[in-house]
C-alpha cells in the first residue's frame, strides 16, 4: 500500500497523528471500525478532538469533503455518538481514579461532597459563604 493510499482524506496531521495513537493507521482501518468509533477511541485516548474530526471521517468514507455532508448526515452521526457516549460514559481521569481507588480499598468511590453535603470541605454546611458578625471586639 503506497502512502497516497494509506492516507485518510480530510484528515490533517494533527488528527493523524491522534488516529495512528489509537490504532487508525488507514482509510481501510477507518472503513473497518468507522467514524463513531474512531472518534470515540480519539476521545478516550485524552485528545479533545471537535466535531469537525468526526465529521472529516464520515467525508473520508463517504467519499466526499466533510463541508458536503448532509445537515441529515451530521444529524445522524451526532444521534450515534450520543448514544454511543450514553451506552459507555467517558470518564475523566479524576473519576477513573477514583473508581481504582475504590476498588482497591473495597469501598464506594468518594463524591465531591464532604460529611456535611457541601464542596468545601469546612463541615459547616454551608458551601464556603461565611458571614461574619458581631464587634470588631469579638475578633480579636
Amino acid at each position: 500500500m503506497s502512502d497516497k493510499d494509506a492516507k485518510i482524506r480530510n484528515v490533517g496531521p494533527k488528527s493523524a497523528a491522534w488516529l495512528r495513537q489509537v490504532g487508525v493507521r488507514t482509510a481501510e482501518d477507518l472503513f473497518r471500525i468507522g467514524p463513531v468509533a474512531a472518534f470515540l477511541k480519539v476521545k478516550r485516548a485524552g485528545f479533545r478532538p471537535s466535531l469537525n474530526l468526526l465529521y472529516s471521517m464520515a467525508g473520508a468514507i463517504d467519499d466526499c469533503h466533510w463541508t458536503d455532508l448532509s445537515a441529515e448526515r451530521k444529524a445522524a452521526l451526532l444521534s450515534s455518538l450520543e448514544e454511543a457516549e450514553s451506552d459507555n460514559p467517558i470518564k475523566t481521569r479524576w473519576e477513573k481514579q477514583a473508581d481504582r481507588s475504590a476498588a482497591i480499598d473495597g469501598t464506594e468511590a468518594p463524591s465531591n461532597h464532604d460529611a456535611d453535603g457541601d464542596a468545601d470541605g469546612f463541615g459547616d454546611g454551608d458551601s464556603g459563604v461565611r458571614e461574619l458578625t458581631g464587634t470588631s471586639s469579638d475578633f480579636d
